[in-house]
């Protein structure tokens, strides 16, 4: 079992529709097992995959309770922790595939999963010292991970834009990460964000590995704890969001602004997360990721993966080309992940 995070410092630049079509693409066309978990609090991919009504249904309170939703949820996952423990929940089970047309299970986000941010910060303020709570706490995501690792072929992580201690312990637990990207300049610094906070936090978790080791040999042993920081060598490549051009004399052209920002990409990517590079990453640069434009709100009425999406949906005109093409590239940057995992 792999698991992957689609991570970047900047919003907006189509992360968690890519990473919904990817993963439905390898389930439905590749006949991988695959799992989506939501850990961005705004739970976007929740509601990508199960539509309003469904996720509604999923977060309207049962019986009047101001607490309990109709399923369990990642809160419920890590509610241990929160109330004091270092174990996670491991029964928690995620939605089954039957429930969606992306043939995925889901583990839902929840809004207030955000809370969770400050035990995660106590947990890893305590590293240091050596001792096994804190690293118990931080490893909750890859303590679920290998609870599970038999069901599963590819894990897929959606996680918000921030540099905080929920997506670090995120990370901290993945195998692989994709930064998807925009042409603008904010995706050009968030590169650059990523690669510094990346190196800060690994060098101190080894730290803390190292006086656990002085003062307790083989001590953390005895629970699921990542001693061996994969992810330091688990950057996958990048994909870049297409920009909408501007017409001039009934010819599309990109603006010299952009112009610019998509040449440098390739030498900001060199510089900053080379050195992340996996083993089989040869070319970072995974592929282009097109405009939807009318395709998006088609797919979310009708709760349906893009490359999903059939006559049936209400496709009409141009559509079809663009749904076509849209699954073709899909299918090549899932073929291209695929080679390097």
């Amino acid at each position: 079992m792999k698991t992957i995070s689609f991570f970047n410092n900047k919003g907006g630049v189509g992360k968690t529709t890519l990473t919904g079509n990817i993963a439905a693409y390898l389930s439905l066309e590749a006949k991988k097992r695959v799992l989506v978990i939501d850990c961005d609090p705004q739970c976007n991919i929740t509601q990508f995959i199960l539509g309003d009504t469904k996720t509604i249904d999923l977060y309207w309170p049962v019986n009047g309770s101001k607490e309990e939703t109709r399923s369990k949820t990642i809160l419920d996952l890590v509610d241990p922790i929160i109330s004091g423990d270092a174990e996670i929940n491991a029964k928690i089970k995620p939605l089954r595939s039957s429930a969606n047309r992306f043939n995925v299970d889901l583990l839902p986000g929840h809004p207030r999963f955000s809370t969770f941010e400050d035990e995660l910060s106590s947990a890893w303020a305590e590293l240091p010292t050596g001792k096994a709570g804190g690293f118990r706490r931080t490893n909750w995501l890859y303590s679920y991970l290998k609870s599970i690792e038999d069901q599963y072929d590819l894990v897929f992580v959606d996680v918000s834009p921030s540099l905080g201690a929920l997506n670090r312990s995120v990370l901290l637990s993945s195998d692989y990460f994709i930064t998807p990207l925009g042409a603008d300049a904010f995706s050009v610094l968030g590169i650059r964000n990523i690669s510094r906070w990346m190196q800060g936090w690994i060098e101190y978790y080894e730290v803390g590995l190292e006086q656990s080791e002085r003062l307790n040999p083989s001590g953390l042993s005895n629970y699921d704890i990542r001693t061996d920081l994969v992810i330091k060598k688990g950057f996958l490549g990048y994909t870049l969001q297409q920009y909408i051009a501007k017409a001039k004399a009934g010819v599309k052209r990109p603006t010299k602004a952009y112009e610019r920002i998509i040449q440098d990409i390739p030498n900001e990517i060199a510089q900053y997360l080379q050195s992340f590079n996996a083993p089989t990453n040869t070319a970072p640069h995974l592929g282009d990721v097109p405009n939807l434009y009318s395709l998006i709100p088609l797919a979310q009425s009708v709760n349906a993966p893009i490359v999903a999406l059939g006559s049936g949906d209400g496709l009409v005109g141009n559509q079809y080309s663009q749904a076509r093409t849209y699954k073709e590239i899909i299918g090549s940057l899932a073929n291209a992940i695929s080679e390097r995992i």
